[in-house]
């Protein structure tokens, strides 16, 4: 199961379920995929096919919606 937090644009910003129990959220789009640490600060991890600006992009979506990932992460990861 992965839950969507909320799309932005061409984004969608979701968790894998049962995956490592570091604090991250991955991000899709038509051309590619990311991930991005939430702990112990934000931080990429990992990208496939997407392009420096669309990374920039990202990160500052992270970035300002930080405490809405972690709320999300743990009222999905406490069930």
């Amino acid at each position: 199961m992965s839950p969507t937090i909320f799309r932005d644009g061409p984004y969608r910003f979701f968790f894998n379920s049962r995956e490592e129990p570091r604090m991250h959220v991955h991000i899709a789009t038509a051309d590619g995929t990311a991930k991005f640490w939430l702990e112990p600060i934000v931080a990429l991890a990992d990208f496939y096919n997407l392009s420096t600006k669309d990374l920039r992009k990202i990160e500052n979506i992270v970035r300002e919606r930080e405490d809405e990932f972690r709320s999300a992460w743990h009222q999905h990861f406490s069930q």
